[in-house]
């Protein structure tokens, strides 16, 4: 498969890289770090990485703006259906390759590489480079260490193997690059931020079967001086609370004239409660995008089902009764 991919990448002179809407570090590190990867070694193509960016994620780089263009190649990254691309039209290109760790949803009718065992989209783009004739430089493979930290929770995931760890040990290897350096980048944060995780801390509704979540409205996003983006950014730092199987930030976007849902958990399978409502993703990582509160609050009930199932077929009861 490395082969096929770099096969269609060498063959095409314009290529556009994309990824899933409601970008998040490990989506726009690897479609960066490819974009550079792909034009170090082939310095005469033309290569996009495109979609809606953040200014929170400015350390990893800067996206490109879309532009059509005649025999191209796209490829889509860290992102398994259609309906969650970012910027662009999937017909309008010759050929599509999908390069994805999520769980298969739907085939693309291109090039499918998906090995949803992987911590993250970079970790599958770590393992392309080094096995094909794609170039990478100390740039590059801090591009790819930032996606795979913020993917893995800095290795506090079950979806880190043995082979997370190589990668990462032959990076720092071969390009030296300073992991405390990278870090002060990713997870330096202002005042406001802090204070506004202690208001999701202290106002967090927990159900009787360890669902915890909580509504931010626009009104708490314009106190707090954040953006829409915040809440669920800071979803993970939610994880190994004792009375939480499963959590969710439930946030008002006003300009995107929707609600926002991200949720995590310790046990329960998410991602095929999410599917019911417009979002999708891992089976303990997932989120969804929905009209209404109310709508929202539907989730959460089908997120304490799921999680009441849990409970029963793990024999908590005791733990998680209220």
């Amino acid at each position: 498969m490395y082969k096929e991919i770099f096969k269609y990448i060498k063959k095409y002179n314009n290529i556009v890289i994309a990824r899933h809407i409601g970008v998040d570090p490990d989506a726009m590190a690897s479609q960066i770090a490819l974009r550079d990867s792909i034009k170090l070694t082939f310095p005469e193509k033309k290569v996009l990485a495109v979609g809606n960016g953040s200014t929170k994620f400015s350390y990893i780089g800067k996206l490109d703006k879309y532009e059509d263009m005649e025999n191209a190649l796209l490829i889509l990254v860290d992102i398994p259906d259609k309906k969650r691309i970012d910027g662009v039209d999937i017909s309008k290109f010759d050929f599509v390759i999908k390069i994805d760790h999520h769980p298969f949803v739907e085939d693309f009718g291109g090039l499918e590489y998906i090995v949803d065992t992987a911590s993250s989209a970079c970790e599958i783009l770590m393992d392309i480079i080094l096995n094909t004739k794609l170039e990478c430089n100390k740039e590059i493979a801090e591009t790819l260490y930032y996606g795979l930290i913020s993917d893995s929770n800095r290795f506090l995931f079950s979806n880190c193997s043995p082979k997370t760890f190589s990668l990462v040990s032959t990076y720092l290897d071969m390009y030296k690059f300073d992991i405390a350096e990278l870090y002060k980048k990713m997870y330096a944060r202002p005042l406001n931020e802090v204070r506004f995780e202690g208001y999701i801390a202290e106002n967090m509704i927990i159900t009787d079967n360890g669902v915890g979540y909580i509504d931010v409205t626009d009104d708490i996003i314009n106190k707090y001086k954040v953006d829409s983006a915040a809440p669920g950014n800071m979803i993970n730092n939610f994880n190994f609370i004792n009375e939480v199987l499963v959590w969710a930030t439930i946030t008002e976007d006003v300009k995107a004239g929707l609600i926002r849902i991200s949720i995590r958990s310790r046990g329960p399978v998410i991602n095929t409660v999410a599917e019911k409502f417009n979002g999708g993703g891992h089976k303990m990582a997932s989120g969804a995008r929905v009209e209404t509160f109310e709508e929202a609050h539907l989730l959460i009930n089908e997120l304490d089902k799921a999680a009441l199932e849990y409970i029963k077929e793990n024999k908590l009861e005791e733990s998680y009764d209220n």
